[in-house]
C-alpha cells in the first residue's frame, strides 16, 4: 500500500487538496441519495418501468451534458465547466425535493446531475483527472488516483450510511417515506452549492497548459478535443461502454431495491450494507499501484476485475441475507482495483493537452453504456422470477469486457505510469 503520493512532492499544492475535497463533497452527495433513489421514485408513485426509463434518461442526459462540457473544458476553462456542473447538480436536487410529477422528475434527471449508482456521473471526474494528472509526475499517477478513489469511496460510504439512517430516523419520527427522501434531495442540492464554492477557489494552475490550448485547430469540435490519440481513445471508449452497460444492471440504487424486495431490508440497514461495500471498494483501490508496478496497468485492470465479476454472479444465488451480504462485500473488496489503473492508463495513453477530452470521451462512453441497461433492468427487478437476472447479465458481460480489453490493448505501448 503506497503512502499518499502528493504528501511530499505536492505538499503545498492547494489545487490538489481542493480537488480531493470536491471529490469528497460530491461522492458524499451521490451516496446520500443513491441508496434511497429508487425507493424515492417508488414512493412518488412511479412504476418500475417508469423508474427504469427515468434512470436511463438520467444517465443519457449526464452523458450529453458531460460530452459538451468535457470536450470544451481544456479550451473554455476547466474551472468554468466544473462550476456549470455544480449548478446542474443543485437544479436536480431542488426538483427532486419539491415534486412527484414524473415529467418534472424526468426533466431533473435528464438535464440535472444525479447519480443512481453512487459513483461518478457528470463532467467532474474527467476534468478533475486532467488537472490532477498535470500536477504530479507520471510515475505517481496510479498512486494518486488510488487515494483519490479511496476518498470518493469513503465519501460514498458515509453518504449511504447517513442517507439510510436519516431516512429511517425521519420515518420513525412520523415523517412519511416520500417526505424523508425529499429531505435527502434537498441536502443534495445544498452539497452541490458547497461544491460550487470550492470550485471557485481553484487557481489558474488547474487549467490546461496554454501552449496546448493555442495549438488546437479550429475544427476541434468535430474531433471532440482529440487529435493524435483519437483512434486509441475511441477503441477504449467502446470497450468502456460495454463494461458500463453491464454495470448499469446493478447500480447501487437497484441493488438496494433488490435487497429490500428480496429480504425486507430497511433503509438504515441498506445504508450500513453500502457503507461497508464502499469502504471496502475504496480500500481495494489502494493496492492497485503496488500491483500495477509488478504486472502493469492493463494486467491489473483485467486480473482484478474478473474475480470481482465472478462474485457478482454469485450474489443472487445466495439463499440468505447474511450470505448475500458476505458475497457482495467480498466482491467490493476487490472491485475497485481496476479504477485507478484504468484512469492512469487513460492519462498515459494521450498527450497532456488532450487529457480532459480523453477522460471526458471515455467517461461519457461509460455513462452512455450505463444509461441503456436500467430501462431493461427495471422490469426484471419488478418480477420475482426474474429479479436475479440483472446480476447474471452484469457479471457475464463484464467478464467479456475484461477479455476484450486485454486482447485489444495488450501490445499498445504507453508512458510509464504506476
Amino acid at each position: 500500500m503506497d503512502p499518499l503520493p502528493v504528501a511530499a512532492a505536492n505538499a503545498l499544492s492547494r489545487d490538489v487538496r481542493l480537488l480531493f475535497t470536491t471529490r469528497i463533497f460530491r461522492l458524499f452527495a451521490y451516496g446520500l441519495v443513491s441508496v434511497v433513489l429508487v425507493l424515492h421514485l417508488a414512493a412518488a408513485g412511479l412504476s418500475e418501468t417508469q423508474i427504469g426509463v427515468l434512470l436511463t434518461l438520467t444517465l443519457l442526459g449526464d452523458a450529453a451534458i458531460s460530452l459538451w462540457i468535457t470536450t470544451r473544458a481544456d479550451r473554455a476553462g476547466r474551472r468554468r465547466m466544473l462550476l456549470l456542473g455544480a449548478m446542474l447538480m443543485i437544479a436536480a436536487g431542488v426538483l427532486f425535493a419539491v415534486t412527484r410529477s414524473f415529467w418534472l422528475l424526468l426533466l431533473a434527471a435528464t438535464f440535472g446531475v444525479i447519480s443512481p449508482s453512487g459513483n461518478e456521473v457528470g463532467p467532474f471526474l474527467a476534468v478533475e483527472q486532467a488537472a490532477l494528472a498535470q500536477a504530479i509526475p507520471a510515475v505517481q499517477r496510479t498512486g494518486l488516483f488510488a487515494w483519490y478513489n479511496l476518498a470518493g469511496s469513503l465519501a460514498t460510504a458515509f453518504g449511504s450510511l447517513c442517507g439510510g439512517a436519516l431516512a429511517d430516523g425521519l420515518q420513525g419520527s412520523g415523517v412519511s417515506a416520500l417526505a424523508s427522501y425529499r429531505v435527502l434531495a434537498a441536502g443534495y442540492a445544498v452539497l452541490g452549492a458547497g461544491l460550487a464554492v470550492l470550485f471557485l477557489q481553484l487557481s489558474a494552475d488547474s487549467e490546461a497548459p496554454a501552449a496546448k490550448r493555442t495549438q488546437r485547430p479550429s475544427g476541434t469540435a468535430l474531433h471532440l478535443g482529440l487529435e493524435t490519440s483519437r483512434n486509441k481513445v475511441f477503441k477504449l471508449a467502446g470497450l468502456f461502454t460495454l463494461d458500463s452497460f453491464a454495470g448499469g444492471f446493478v447500480v447501487q440504487a437497484f441493488v438496494a431495491y433488490w435487497f429490500q424486495r428480496r429480504f425486507g431490508v430497511s433503509p438504515s440497514v441498506l445504508g450500513t450494507i453500502f457503507f461497508g461495500a464502499n469502504l471496502l471498494a475504496g480500500l481495494s483501490a489502494l493496492t492497485a499501484s503496488w500491483v500495477a508496478r509488478r504486472i502493469g496497468l492493463l494486467a491489473t485492470m483485467v486480473a482484478t476485475h474478473i474475480p470481482s465479476n465472478v462474485l457478482l454472479l454469485l450474489v443472487p444465488l445466495m439463499p440468505t441475507l447474511p450470505l448475500a451480504i458476505t458475497v457482495l462485500l467480498l466482491r467490493f473488496s476487490i472491485s475497485q482495483m481496476d479504477v485507478p489503473t484504468r484512469q492512469a492508463y487513460t492519462m498515459a495513453l494521450v498527450p497532456a493537452g488532450e487529457r480532459s477530452a480523453a477522460a471526458g470521451v471515455t467517461g461519457i462512453a461509460r455513462t452512455v453504456g450505463a444509461s441503456l441497461s436500467p430501462m431493461i433492468a427495471g422490469p426484471l427487478y419488478a418480477s420475482a422470477a426474474m429479479a436475479s437476472l440483472p446480476f447474471l447479465l452484469a457479471g457475464g458481460l463484464k467478464i467479456v469486457y475484461d477479455l476484450l480489453v486485454w486482447r485489444t490493448f495488450r501490445k499498445v505501448k504507453i508512458e510509464r505510469s504506476a
